[in-house]
């Protein structure tokens, strides 16, 4: 899943005009700067690939953190497992096997050490031939070098059955993903799919966003900089039934740089102008604001400076 931002920069700047000549007509202070709200939003994608056998998220519907939203077909994904279940248990079975092999050549070998040995001292008394010593010697470096062989290939046979093993966890971490549940309390804002439909990992399927509290963005000058703080408790105003509608909201973060403002504005001269992004956390329990409304903030620090 990604996370990503409801507005851009410009259609934060679009909606001041329309604000600032409301506040005007309405003989209300000039508020310190313009923008509109936003939220964070969440897309949830799928993870594994398949039909989507159900699919509860409906636009405007509310989720908890944690509901079960969506179920992937994971047939295939099981046949998988099964599949790498029988080839894990053929890798222990060949293990079992190749144990067994060693145990025998080690007792072969044992019984050759004791041949080869007693071969050495009748043949330092020289009541055995030099070819006897020979083959006694052959016979017991043989064995060695089977038993050599054999751990070599136990070595392997336990590298294969750890790789089948890593295998039928990743089928298993993709069936748990077949089941998709919900990141993050909120309304769902858009889907992208419905059930039916066979869609593969990475797909988004639906964008969701907690509207209980919203983000405003607004844009001040170098100058108004001074006067707004992190924390800080401001008035955030929109525009309601019966006049601006004014939200208390407080200041979650500021730009650490400057940037131009953005240039759907009004003059020329503003167009030069270096302004700092601030973002206003304001609570929205009634659901009143929306994305993407525009309104004001005034910046109490700023009112009673000289």
């Amino acid at each position: 899943m990604r996370r990503t931002f409801s507005l851009s920069t410009r259609a934060a700047i679009r909606a001041a005009g329309a604000v600032a000549l409301l506040a005007a007509c309405g003989g209300e202070p000039e508020p310190d700067a313009y923008g509109t709200f936003e939220a964070t939003e969440v897309v949830v994608s799928a993870q594994t690939t398949g039909q989507l056998l159900s699919f509860t998220p409906v636009e405007g519907m509310t989720l908890e953190l944690g509901q079960d939203v969506a179920l992937i077909d994971t047939a295939q994904l099981a046949l998988e497992r099964d599949q790498l279940v029988a080839q894990r248990a053929a890798t222990g079975a060949r293990t079992t096997e190749v144990g067994e092999q060693l145990r025998v050549l080690e007792v072969q070998r044992e019984v050759s050490q004791r041949h080869y040995e007693r071969i050495r001292r009748l043949h330092a008394q020289q009541a055995a031939t030099a070819s006897q010593l020979d083959q006694a010697e052959r016979d017991f470096r043989s064995l060695g070098a089977q038993i050599d062989a054999l751990r070599a290939q136990r070595r392997s046979v336990g590298l294969d059955a750890a790789s089948a093993d890593a295998r039928v966890a990743q089928v298993l971490d993709r069936i748990g993903k077949s089941r998709v549940t919900n990141p993050e309390a909120g309304t769902v804002l858009a889907t992208y799919v419905s059930a039916g439909e066979v869609v593969q990992a990475g797909r988004p399927l639906y964008r969701i966003a907690g509207l209980d509290t919203l983000e405003f963005r607004a844009y001040v000058t170098a100058p108004q900089l001074t006067a707004v703080r992190l924390g800080q408790a401001v008035e955030v105003r929109v525009d309601g039934p019966g006049g601006l509608l004014a939200r208390p909201g407080t200041v979650s973060w500021i730009s650490a740089s400057a940037e131009f403002t953005p240039t759907p504005i009004q003059t020329r001269d503003d167009r030069g102008d270096l302004v700092y992004a601030v973002k206003v956390r304001v609570p929205n329990p009634d659901g009143a604001l929306k994305i993407g409304m525009p309104g004001d903030v005034s910046f109490p620090a700023s009112r009673t400076a000289p």
